[in-house]
């Protein structure tokens, strides 16, 4: 389940590095140099490279498998050694039974357990077999934008410096009330504080129920908008924070309801949204303006075959149809911010209000 088909789960990096002219053969003598190599360097924990996405084999990017169009298309894998916390302390007291009987003491000095808990974990390193993992990514040169396959902190981290450490360009995860604020430093800190994303979501929901889901953008057709299934709820932060979970559409109502008049906002949802008779389907996350499982329109045409060209042409759908949905979620979040900056936003809050109260 990926890029290519099924449903697909991704974050966005904006690339703010200019391309030069020769971008295209730099980008190959890079991608090539920093490929995956099925070598894994002895005490290290993690091994990355770039694969191809159509030939998860191939770290040759023969003929240039990257290239579809505007896009490059490609896979970084990584391959990780772990070790059981529970296998480890096992070992650890073993050893350390062992060395208290042989220097017929009763205590280790911290330093000493310290290198023998690091002694053993390396030992423990070096009979373990890695787990590989296959993270989809597809940058687009004219939008400076790339989404890659994870949510998770980690690997969001070991992309951007991975990326970095190939392409010599700095990546940003992509949310855009960033990009909506101005310079103001207090006015930016104010805001962001309401948690600007759950904010939007709320009144999403508010809007998906306002004239039956039906929302007119600008230069648009109206778009129709749908809750389902599932809705996270939350307030308070860190260990204060508590959190509802709603799940059926009775409960949406009912339970999600009464945690917005509690003073909770929506921290994830499950949304339907429909454009030009095409639907889609996805989880929204709020606070960093993620999709989860994000189940595209079924294709124009099925082909059955599975030429080279017909699986690119299948890919390109897919991108186009992916870049729909966060198209419009972005205009719908510029709809949102307009009205949240302007002078009609305390009337909007008590239609919320409200409609909340029904």
């Amino acid at each position: 389940m990926g890029l290519k088909k099924g449903a697909f789960s991704f974050s966005r990096f904006g690339v703010s590095t200019p391309l030069t002219g020769n971008f295209a053969d730099l980008f190959d003598e890079k991608i090539k140099s920093f490929a995956f190599r099925d070598f894994f360097p002895e005490n290290e924990e993690k091994s990355l490279g770039w694969t191809g996405l159509q030939e998860i084999l191939d770290s040759s990017f023969a003929y240039a498998a990257h290239t579809l169009g505007d896009y490059r298309v490609f896979s970084l894998r990584i391959d990780r050694k772990t070790t059981p916390s529970a296998l480890l302390r096992l070992r650890f007291l073993e050893a350390e039974r062992s060395m208290l009987a042989e220097r017929e003491t009763k205590k280790l000095y911290k330093e000493e357990r310290e290198a023998l808990r690091e002694s053993i974990r390396q030992d423990l390193m070096k009979q373990a077999h890695p787990v590989p993992s296959m993270l989809d990514v597809c940058w687009s040169l004219t939008k400076g934008m790339i989404y890659f396959s994870s949510h998770a902190e980690k690997i969001l981290q070991d992309f951007q410096d991975f990326f970095r450490e190939t392409f010599e360009m700095d990546l940003a995860l992509h949310v855009p009330w960033l990009d909506a604020l101005g310079q103001n430093k207090e006015e930016t800190e104010e805001f962001l504080s309401r948690q600007p994303g759950r904010e939007f979501l709320t009144w999403l929901w508010f809007k998906s129920e306002e004239r039956d889901g039906r929302i007119a953008l600008e230069g648009q057709e109206e778009i129709g908008l749908a809750f389902v299934r599932r809705l996270i709820l939350e307030s308070g932060e860190g260990d204060y924070a508590e959190s509802v979970v709603c799940q059926g559409q009775h409960a949406l109502l009912l339970e999600g309801k009464e945690a917005l008049r509690q003073g909770k906002k929506i921290r994830e949802a499950r949304l339907s949204l429909e454009i030009d008779s095409m639907e889609w389907e996805f989880t929204f996350k709020a606070d960093l303006f993620q999709f989860q499982s994000m189940k595209l329109p079924a294709p124009t045409e099925e082909s059955e075959e599975n030429s080279a060209l017909e699986e690119e042409g299948r890919l390109l759908e897919r991108i186009f149809l992916l870049e729909k949905a966060i198209e419009t979620m972005d205009r719908l979040f510029a709809f949102f911010m307009g009205l949240r900056l302007s002078a009609s936003w305390p009337a909007e809050v008590a239609r919320m209000e409200r409609w909340m109260n029904r």
